[in-house]
């Protein structure tokens, strides 16, 4: 006898699919969003009312309905490990970003605007501040800035620590334990791709496989929503679902490969469809551009034929 279960991506992870799938029960780990829900404003939901939702769905699915809900590829424990560099230097660098806030913030309410956290010798400097009516600052205030700051150094190490970590991956300055090792690496010798880059889109796309460009355009987001009901049809804008990171990541490099690799048939090709027009229909076309893009460089991954026009990076 089969033993067949399903649950909602959430919290715990994937621990539990792997230790089901370890004691010989076929498991499928759901995303919660794919779920159909009654629309109606008051709808009744209960932990009785899901589970015997789950258990429709998975009997629909088993039927051959692949499309009741949308089913979570589940990355190994090594794949997962992978993504850790890059995802913990985004939360260190948004740390950062409020640390140096909050410093400014307490400087400014005293008329001080001028004051760079970030700069070297900062707790010196702070030392030599004075109000804008020329007054030392407050006891307190000091304390409270100084223990600020000590915390911004030690993010910065840690920053300096996992950057110098990545380098050295992208590079192939030592010996990694990466699995996709490889595949940052060739990302790498593309003009406009950096280290923080390479790791990301492989960290989070390029890991797995895909079957068509279809699947991977859908699986960062970055497909059309097109909406029809009976007279009306519009355009609702790309699906916005799936890896934000990795659409974030995509939209930003589509602005560097305009700059740095202007020769390209991509650069090309936009230049073609905007010209010298900005606003909404420059920032659909970059959403375009970056999708064409993500294929380009899968294809490039897998086949190792640089996207046409594209330049590589001088040794």
């Amino acid at each position: 006898m089969e033993i067949i279960s399903c649950y909602e991506a959430g919290y715990d992870g994937f621990w539990l699919h792997r230790l089901l799938e370890a004691q010989g029960v076929r498991n499928h780990v759901i995303d919660a969003a794919s779920l159909q829900v009654d629309r109606r404003a008051r709808r009744a939901k209960t932990d009785g009312i899901d589970v015997e939702k789950l258990l429709r769905s998975l009997m629909a699915y088993l039927r051959g309905e692949p499309k009741v809900w949308s089913v979570v590829r589940v990355p190994t424990v090594i794949e997962e490990d992978d993504r850790r560099l890059h995802r913990e230097r985004s939360r260190l660098i948004n740390e950062r970003i409020q640390h140096v806030n909050r410093i400014k913030g307490l400087l400014a309410i005293h008329g001080i605007y001028d004051y760079e956290p970030m700069r070297p010798e900062s707790i010196q400097r702070l030392e030599r501040l004075h109000t804008a009516a020329g007054h030392s600052l407050p006891p307190h205030l000091k304390a409270e800035i100084l223990r600020e700051l000590q915390r911004l150094e030690l993010v910065l190490r840690m920053i300096e620590t996992i950057e110098a970590e990545r380098d050295a991956i992208a590079l192939a300055k030592s010996k990694s334990r990466h699995t996709s090792a490889k595949k940052i690496q060739h990302l790498v010798k593309l003009k406009s791709i950096g280290p923080e880059f390479a790791t990301v889109l492989v960290g989070e796309v390029f890991y797995r496989t895909f079957d068509n460009r279809k699947q991977i355009g859908s699986y960062v987001g970055l497909t059309p929503s097109p909406f029809q009901s009976g007279s009306t049809s519009r355009d609702q804008g790309i699906s916005r679902a799936e890896n934000a990171k990795a659409r974030t990541t995509m939209i930003e490099l589509a602005w560097l490969w305009l700059r740095n690799q202007p020769d390209s048939l991509l650069s090309v090709w936009f230049r073609e469809r905007v010209g010298n027009r900005k606003g909404r229909i420059k920032r659909i076309a970059i959403v375009a551009m970056a999708r064409k893009l993500l294929i380009a460089l899968w294809r490039y991954l897998e086949t190792g034929v640089a996207p046409e026009g594209a330049v590589l990076k001088s040794k």
